[in-house]
């Protein structure tokens, strides 16, 4: 995950906590940053990189199905005719 991101949303997290813990902000930050980490990585995510990769695969794929389901109709009409 964007580690810009990530330190974004944890800073999110300490701006909501209450003003006397916010007195450890670099500790309580850290400890966030870590978990937020740890949990994201145990979700098996992707990239966005990755996820546009299989997005223009399947964009493909799906372009060579139609066209043989188009060469396909073509040869039974063929056949039967």
């Amino acid at each position: 995950m964007d580690t810009a991101k990530l330190d974004e949303l944890a800073r999110k997290l300490i701006d909501a906590l209450p003003g006397g813990v916010r007195e450890l902000r670099a500790d309580v930050e850290k400890n966030f940053r870590s978990a937020l980490q740890s949990g994201f990585a145990k979700m098996d995510l992707v990239t966005r990189e990755e996820f546009d990769v299989q997005t223009a695969v399947l964009a493909r794929t799906r372009a060579k199905v139609e066209s043989l389901e188009k060469q396909v109709a073509v040869l039974e009409a063929a056949n039967k005719g």
